[in-house]
């Protein structure tokens, strides 16, 4: 039998994206979001989800701009950190370490240090209630080369990609293959 747990924000593992942005005195900020996601593939664009009362909200209102930087496992207490504080009170480049290198097609910085970033320029917004949606359109995939496998594409093992599960507010890490997808249902079709 099946409980009813209400009305829940589920959807899960969420990624740990950190979004990179710069404000309005042209300063790098990082703010890490779980309730983002991939929102078209022709043209290809991501979704993500911001409280107006974040500092972010307003960098991606004036400048149109983010990107989206993948959380690896040896920057976690970064990411969180990212999440944890505002770039009203603090720089978190400058406190964390981390280099934000400029975007080479939109008007926002990504974290060298993270080893997949996309560059993506906001083309549409959304206002839901708690939070407006923000449409990027993909604009640059960037991975380091140790984040690659043998064919050239990201291999989130490798690169140690975390996402967060919102149930337990913990970061997690991908764990083995369960199987393939569009053949493991092909059994349907016969």
């Amino acid at each position: 039998m099946k409980k009813s747990l209400g009305v829940r924000e589920l959807a899960f593992p969420a990624p740990a994206f950190v979004i990179g942005t710069y404000d309005d005195r042209g300063e790098p900020n990082g703010i890490t979001l779980a309730w983002c996601g991939i929102v078209s593939s022709g043209p290809a664009a991501i979704g993500i989800s911001v409280r107006p009362g974040r500092y972010s909200y307003k960098s991606l209102l004036e400048r149109r701009a983010f990107t989206v930087n993948f959380a690896p496992e040896k920057r976690l207490a970064e990411t969180d950190y990212f999440g944890i504080v505002s770039g009203r009170d603090v720089n978190k480049f400058e406190k964390t370490g981390l280099t934000a290198v400029r975007g080479d097609f939109v008007d926002a910085p990504y974290i060298k240090e993270f080893p997949v970033n996309i560059e993506c320029e906001v083309t549409h917004t959304l206002d839901l209630g708690a939070h407006t949606l923000f449409i990027g359109e993909v604009r640059d995939v960037k991975a380091d080369e140790s984040a690659l496998d043998a064919s050239g594409r990201i291999d989130i093992h490798a690169a140690g990609i975390l996402t967060f599960d919102v149930t337990s507010g913990s970061y997690l890490l991908p764990g083995p293959a369960a199987g393939r997808a569009f053949s493991a249902g092909a059994k349907f079709k016969e």
